[in-house]
């Protein structure tokens, strides 16, 4: 029987016959469509996974900088090499040896000591041998020179004197020491103290080293030192973290720290809130104040902002969605998202680089496109970086508003166009439902278009975790959270961690109580006496 044969030859039944057949074709091919976004979804997922793992990131280029360097270096030292050959080879022949340019190099720092070794002089001419001569000037040469680190052993001598007439002895009091029972001077403390928390060396690595420089100092005997310092220096800490929550705006954000448990390690936290008023122009000084919690629950957050109800500036994390609530006493912070993470959740989906290597299966044109729309605002904001409030909410008002009001109606327009499975869509989605908050900056110049304040004051301890790998304790990584405040507010005034560290712990026993304030280091001025004791 022919398939002609087994079709009705009612029209009614024919026409019924063919809408089915037309349901089914779109069904198969609504479920096609919905397959292949899901094979497109997977895909994508699996190459950000293994990106994450196993690649750098192309907005995170430290990496790649430090293979570049790398390369430099090898290129820099065959370079020398080849030199040095090419000339003991023109020493025994007429050929001129090859001489590359070098980059000018700057002169060695005034304040350096200089040691002159003097070549004398001939004492006869070189031309007819008359003994004849006299000076006529000097060419100095200059290279620089290392001396190995000294130790020296300080001996405080207090004399005693006897009355001759009542024979009663009197001596001068004994000076303080930075810690009670102290051995170890303020010199050697802050840089045990900075190489640990500023450089990431951890105390058993220190003590091998000096006593490779032939003294014995073991890790125990570091670990007192490093404890009773975190509690000397603790009213410092208290004045920093009160001056950044007297600010106008804080930038926050948090970091995972692995801490060393019975037989594991549990994942704790470092979180940090950043006063940065340049940006705008303020004459406030910017610090930054760490904390340490075992978790990540929202409590730490609603504990470190007690009292504040200024601007947050800091990404999505639900643990701060409280602090926002209009009910919240003494009142609501204002909330205002980070740019730049809506930027990355798109750029990693329109990374062209990541394409070209084959670590991304497509680039989602429509996340290339946003991209291209958020640097336009970027570009802008560099422009008014440092200027006053007033003139950043005119310049966003005139010329920044008609972008960020574009984007959006862009945005929402094809995000209607996207399944709420598609991945840009996801990406889109996390800027639009919180879009009030990401366009608060058009009208209050105080707010960046960033959060990066407080991703620059995380950056160290994400470098130092490859060092030390763990915090010993909770105890630890509360004494971690005191020197981190102490060294990165130190940075932030472009004050040197150490030497301010020094100067401090050699005067903050005798400094009075209240005028600790005289030892923070935007009003910290050294002197070589202070610095020499």
């Amino acid at each position: 029987m022919s398939a002609n044969d087994s079709l009705p030859d009612d029209v009614e039944t024919l026409k019924r016959l063919l809408l089915a057949r037309d349901a089914e074709l779109a069904q198969a091919r609504a479920e096609a469509s919905s397959a292949e976004a899901l094979i497109t979804h997977l895909r994508l997922t699996i190459e950000k996974l293994k990106r994450d793992l196993f690649g750098p990131r192309n907005e995170r280029t430290a990496r790649l900088i430090d293979q570049m360097e790398l390369q430099l270096e090898e290129l820099e030292a065959a370079a020398t090499e080849d030199e040095v050959a090419a000339e003991k080879a023109a020493a025994t022949t007429q050929v001129h040896a090859f001489t590359r340019k070098r980059p000018a190099r700057k002169p060695f720092p005034a304040h350096l000591p200089r040691e002159r070794v003097i070549v004398p002089g001939p004492t006869t001419c070189n031309c007819c041998g008359s003994s004849r001569l006299a000076k006529l000037g000097e060419d100095v040469t200059e290279k620089l020179e290392v001396v190995p680190r000294q130790w020296k052993v300080v001996q405080i001598v207090r004399e005693k004197c006897t009355c001759r007439d009542c024979e009663e002895i009197s001596q001068a009091p004994a000076p303080f020491h930075v810690l009670p029972r102290g051995f170890a001077g303020p010199s050697l403390l802050a840089m045990i103290l900075f190489e640990k928390y500023g450089q990431h060396q951890p105390l058993n690595r220190q003590s091998e080293r000096y006593w490779r420089e032939g003294i014995d100092l073991s890790v125990s005997t570091l670990a007192d030192q490093v404890g009773g310092c975190a509690v000397l220096l603790r009213p410092l800490y208290e004045l920093i973290r009160a001056h950044v929550f007297a600010g106008d705006r804080v930038h926050g954000d948090e970091t995972p720290v692995p801490v060393l448990a019975k037989h594991e390690t549990r994942k704790g936290r470092l979180w940090t809130y950043v006063r940065d008023d340049k940006p705008f122009a303020g004459p406030a000084p910017p610090a930054a104040v760490f904390f340490y919690s075992r978790d990540r629950t929202a409590q730490h957050p609603e504990s470190h902002l007690h009292g504040y109800t200024s601007i947050l500036q800091a990404d999505a994390y639900a643990g701060f969605n409280r602090l926002y609530a209009a009910d919240r006493k003494p009142g609501p912070i204002t909330e205002a998202s980070c740019w730049d993470h809506g930027r990355r959740k798109l750029f990693e989906l329109a990374d062209v680089a990541a394409k070209a290597s084959g670590k991304l299966a497509v680039i989602a044109p429509l996340a290339f496109e946003a991209v291209k729309r958020i640097d336009a605002i970027f570009d802008i904001e560099r422009e008014i970086n440092g200027r006053s409030i007033d003139e950043r909410r005119a310049v966003r008002r005139e010329r920044v508003a008609p972008l960020v009001s574009d984007l959006e109606s862009w945005m929402r327009k094809e995000r209607a166009k996207l399944s709420r499975h598609n991945d840009v869509a996801k990406a889109m989605d996390y800027m639009l439902k919180r879009w009030s908050t990401f366009a608060r900056f058009l009208d209050d110049g105080r707010i960046c278009l960033t959060n990066n304040a407080a991703e620059r004051a995380l950056r160290g301890i994400a470098l130092g975790r490859k060092s030390w790998l763990f915090a010993g304790s909770d105890r630890g990584g509360e004494r971690a959270a005191v020197m981190y405040t102490l060294i990165q507010t130190a940075r932030l005034n472009d004050v040197d961690p150490q030497a301010w560290l020094a100067d401090v712990l050699a005067r903050i026993n005798d400094h009075n109580i209240r005028k600790l304030d005289q030892l923070l280091p935007w009003n910290w001025k050294a002197t070589p006496a202070k610095l020499a004791a």
